[in-house]
């Protein structure tokens, strides 16, 4: 029962899901909301599980005084003072909204600005022009790019970087996503149907 008992809850719910896009009973309907709802309520738990774990992990570094622990109570005051101000102010007012607007975001914006250098770095070294495909695999991502910067406005490339992002990029993207759908779906089929067990853990 250890294994069935999951396992055929999960063709319940799983069932269910797919019912309700094919009938528009009421009482179908509302399960599939009750199903959304409980669904939150387990992302609200793994949520606290997650903050959790995160304090014990950092808490262990910095009592055992492993490398790096500076950074794990830098990680722990952070985590506390953040939840005590909103507690305290709630989030709308006082020092948790300042905090994320003048500390939170600009660090983001800094670690997206060392990802650009990051990615232009592994572009210039993934784009070698070896082959017909990867040459023009280059000469695309050189338009876009050139498409997306004022300069790239004044020789009038913006244009064709749109095209090339509307057209060809698109179709890619749209057979990249129905590969994925059709992997999503073939999942879900399995799962219902109690052939992929491993969310159960090892020896389902």
């Amino acid at each position: 029962m250890k294994r069935t008992g999951p396992v055929i809850f999960g063709f319940i719910v799983g069932m269910l899901m797919l019912i309700q896009h094919f009938t528009p009973q009421p009482w179908i309907a509302d399960r599939y909301n009750n199903v959304l709802d409980w669904k939150q309520v387990v992302f609200g738990v793994t949520l606290i599980l997650g903050v959790i774990s995160l304090f014990f992990y950092h808490w262990k570094k910095v009592e055992q005084r492993q490398a790096g622990w500076p950074y794990s109570l830098l990680t722990l005051a952070g985590l506390v003072f953040m939840i005590l101000v909103a507690l305290i102010f709630t989030p709308e007012r006082g020092p948790y909204p300042w905090m994320f607007d003048h500390v939170q975001a600009p660090m983001q914006a800094t670690m997206f600005a060392l990802l650009a250098f990051y990615v232009a770095s592994a572009s210039y070294r993934a784009f070698r022009a070896r082959s017909f495909h990867a040459a023009l695999l280059l000469i695309a991502g050189v338009l876009v790019m050139l498409g997306r910067v004022p300069i790239g406005e004044l020789l009038g490339l913006h244009h064709l970087s749109s095209w090339i992002l509307d057209y060809p990029n698109m179709a890619a993207k749209r057979g990249v996503m129905i590969g994925v759908g059709l992997g999503m779906t073939a999942t879900a089929i399995k799962i219902i149907l109690g052939i992929e067990r491993t969310y159960l853990g090892k020896g389902a």
